[in-house]
């Protein structure tokens, strides 16, 4: 029941696929560190394909066939593509979805304020996060600020070598005697999570006017306004996200990890979102979901539990001929779908929170969840035996490196993904996705071979399953 290694199986062309895939994806998620910029990143990845607007196809009355290749986005923070297969609809559609947004710190909408000669920036933090990872390390500041008269300001600050970076600071080990004591959990109160952005205060001129009030935050002011054109009150109208500043890397002296800012799950995003463009024509149509929202339970309008993904099905049916509710709940219901989300990569530094017999090893290839949740399963979804079988079946059709795995050893935790959501509609869907050290820190690892066995997989997946 041992996986072999994925490497040993490698000979020189694949090992090139493999550096370039992973090349293109460093470069993906070094790029993109939210949810609006992977979505744009994509759409011009899809259009790039040959992928056109369903708004614009609708727009049209264009009728869609077989060969057609749509997309549509909810919010600017989730995806959706579609690639009209040879099959009818209503026979059902190979799904791959995963999501995008990550763990991260967001600015709150009062968030500029001045103390001790500094200025800073009040945060609240987004998903699970373990507040002391975000302490004494060089950050950077990525988002929109929109304001009233319509427009919009991108702001990314901190990824380029000449740009400035931010930092929230840490006590001293010199007077952290009392925190020391603490559990890491209280360590460092997630309040105290506030980005320090300036130092500097204004100067005036002293015969004219007496000294300014919060001199540091209003020369940060002029500088927001001089660089960006908004003001203080235009925070109300913003969605900014504080991430770690830099590039992903390759790890280890072989070159055979990538450490990386976001890798829940973009890493599991762009292997879907690269099989998707990489096969042309299929028979069932196949569908590429990137999700928001799932860090934080995939509530919202960008959210899996949104109706975005049912209501551009309907669409798209309306568009092939198919306007009945019935097409599309069959369509639906006859569905099949790979839950793209990473797993817990087994690490021998901490063997006693896995089961290792039934863990992700790291290099042994796509990693199968049958169900996820905690304690006794309790919010999965558990894929039927039906499935698995059809999935094992695809995989080793297509010399697939593919393992099955749990979370975690049972009692220790757990977690869940947007499988549940999409097999409330009576489609198949089981948890994939690659393995993942130190999940949910700043800087997590996966294996390139990982990387690349996902991406043929699901490429395997959309061709067959």
């Amino acid at each position: 029941m041992e996986r072999p290694n994925a490497w040993k199986a490698y000979d020189d062309a694949a090992l090139a696929e493999l550096e370039e895939l992973c090349q293109d994806y460093r470069a993906f998620i070094s790029q993109n560190k939210t949810e609006r910029e992977c979505v744009t990143s994509s759409v011009k990845l899809a259009e790039a394909a040959g992928y056109v607007s369903l708004d614009a196809a609708r727009a049209q009355g264009r009728e869609l066939k077989a060969g057609d290749k749509v997309y549509a986005t909810c919010h600017n923070k989730t995806l959706m593509l579609v690639n009209l297969g040879t099959a009818p609809l209503e026979d059902g559609l190979n799904i791959l979805g995963a999501h995008i947004d990550s763990p991260r710190l967001d600015l709150k909408q009062n968030p500029l304020y001045e103390a001790g000669d500094m200025a800073y920036l009040d945060t609240h933090y987004y998903g699970g996060v373990k507040a002391y990872h975000w302490v004494a390390t060089p950050l950077a500041i990525h988002g929109v600020v929109c304001k009233k008269d319509g427009t919009t300001v991108e702001v990314a600050v901190g990824e380029d070598a000449d740009d400035p970076v931010f930092c929230i600071s840490d006590l001293l080990i010199h007077l952290a005697a009392d925190q020391m004591k603490k559990p890491a959990a209280e360590a460092v109160d997630h309040e105290n999570l506030d980005v320090i952005v300036g130092g500097r205060p204004v100067v005036i001129d002293e015969q004219k006017e007496d000294d300014p009030k919060e001199p540091v935050k209003r020369y940060l002011l002029g500088i927001l306004e001089e660089k960006y054109g908004f003001d203080e009150e235009d925070f109300l109208s913003a969605e900014i996200e504080v991430v770690p500043a830099g590039p992903a890397r390759e790890m280890g002296f072989d070159r055979s990890m990538i450490l990386g800012y976001g890798q829940d799950d973009r890493v599991c995003a762009y292997t879907s979102l690269a099989a998707q463009l990489a096969v042309p024509e299929v028979e069932r149509t196949a569908v590429t979901l990137l999700v928001d929202k799932e860090e934080i339970g995939s509530v919202g309008a960008s959210g899996m539990t949104s109706r975005f993904f049912e209501n551009t099905m309907a669409e798209v049916l309306a568009l092939a001929g198919l306007e009945s509710p019935l097409a599309l709940r069959r369509c639906l219901a006859n569905s099949r779908m790979l839950s793209s989300d990473v797993s817990a990569g087994f690490d021998q530094l901490y063997a006693d929170r896995f089961e290792k017999k039934n863990a992700a090893i790291m290099g042994h290839g796509l990693c199968f969840n049958k169900y996820t949740g905690s304690r006794g399963k309790s919010g999965s979804n558990d894929a039927d035996a039906e499935y698995v079988a059809l999935v094992r079946d695809i995989m080793d059709e297509a010399g697939v490196a593919f393992q099955t795995c749990e979370l975690g050893r049972i009692g220790a935790g757990g977690g869940g993904t947007i499988a549940f959501i999409l097999a409330e509609y009576g489609m198949d869907v089981i948890d994939s996705g690659v393995a993942v050290l130190s999940m949910h820190s700043l800087w997590e690892v996966t294996n390139k071979a990982d990387v690349y066995e996902a991406y043929k997989g699901y490429q395997a997946f959309i061709k067959r399953a």
